[in-house]
């Protein structure tokens, strides 16, 4: 059951360990949520083999065990664990098919902090369960994050130490191009959905590079924060967010000026953030106070909070926006939020050291 608190202006939610009354539907039925404007719709309708809401799987990188947990969400578990042969990854993505994963080596340290630097990407076939290719940039390139262009299907990765991104070729997995940031420790990156931009959080300059991908060039630089973590665009790619780690806030750029447009109150140091599809919710990670944070977009501030297990760091939202995962680095789980009804149901063991998520199409393997 859930118990409502109002602290300091927030709704929290606290878990207790009692069971949630569930609604009984007839067989093969499903419970769709809408939500629109000052309206929330429930229907129900048959489960299609092709309701990506329920196929697929979820892909967590573990810094810790230095390998790749494979996990199937429905029955709440891992279902296969790969070794990455490296030390070590921190983040994932999947192939738009589903049937491979991209593991970067980053390192085995934090971001800026002394250590080793990684220069491989690890090519895992999740139907094999093995690595079946790898990147090798030829020196030290802390590369980080990983994504997919949406256009050509080529695959983006921060390179931190050359203070650039890379692209690379799925198909012959060699680098084809690079582009500057113009700064230093650009560790995470969001690419718009029609493909144009790219956006990188630059951790220590507290800055936020924007990129013009078709031309593979750096447009501008923007103060956001002394300090930043993570970024995230918005469905409309109208907003992008980074979360400040000096000060309780989350701070938004409009894409359009491509100026700081204003910013968030928190209730804490925020981190992983992730809009919901619709545009409707943002949701933070806020790894001091063991809470992920539901911010109305529209309103622009936190109007809940969910409990998760230490340390909360990325968020990934289900396609289909059913669903939240969220990697909880120091607990050795994936915390799955219901995002209707602001419930954890359930907690899904994975490796030590939980970090970087990624959702693999089909489900089939």
């Amino acid at each position: 059951m859930r118990e409502h608190r109002e602290v300091a202006g927030l709704t929290t939610v606290e878990l207790r360990a009692e069971p949630r009354t569930m609604m009984l539907l007839p067989r093969r039925q499903s419970v769709r949520l809408m939500i629109g404007l000052g309206a929330i719709v429930i229907s129900a309708g048959p489960v299609s083999a092709e309701d990506h809401s329920t196929q697929g799987r979820l892909l967590v990188a573990n810094k810790g065990s230095r390998n790749l947990s494979v996990v199937d969400v429905a029955k709440g578990s891992e279902i296969a664990v790969i070794a990455e042969d490296g030390i070590t990854g921190h983040e994932v993505i999947a192939s738009p098919d589903g049937r491979l994963a991209y593991v970067p080596i980053f390192g085995n340290s934090g971001v800026g902090r002394p250590g080793t630097d990684g220069q491989l990407i690890r090519v895992i076939d999740l139907t094999q369960e093995k690595i079946v290719g790898t990147v090798d940039f030829g020196r030290g390139m802390r590369p980080h994050c990983p994504l997919i262009h949406p256009r050509t299907g080529e695959l983006y990765v921060t390179t931190e130490i050359e203070n650039s991104v890379s692209i690379i070729d799925p198909k012959t997995l060699t680098v084809v191009g690079s582009i500057p940031t113009g700064q230093p420790q650009s560790h995470m990156l969001a690419i718009s959905h029609d493909g144009r931009r790219g956006y990188t959080a630059n951790v220590e300059p507290g800055t936020v590079s924007v990129l013009d991908l078709e031309k593979r060039a750096l447009l501008k630089t923007i103060q956001a924060a002394v300090r930043v973590q993570r970024v995230s665009i918005s469905p409309d790619d109208r907003w992008v967010v980074t979360a400040d780690q000096t000060k309780l806030r989350l701070v938004v750029i409009d894409t359009r000026s491509n100026e700081v447009a204003g910013s968030i109150p928190l209730p804490g140091l925020g981190y992983g953030t992730a809009f919901t599809s619709n545009g409707r919710w943002l949701l933070v990670a806020l790894p001091s106070l063991r809470k992920v944070g539901f911010v109305d977009w529209g309103k622009r501030q936190v109007v809940a909070t969910v409990d998760v297990p230490k340390a909360p760091q990325n968020i990934l939202i289900q396609p289909g926006h059913a669903r939240a995962f969220v990697s909880c680095d120091s607990s050795a789980q994936v915390a799955v939020i219901d995002l209707a009804s602001r419930v954890v149901e359930k907690l899904i063991p994975v490796g030590p050291g939980a970090d970087g998520l990624a959702w693999a199409a089909s489900g089939k393997r």
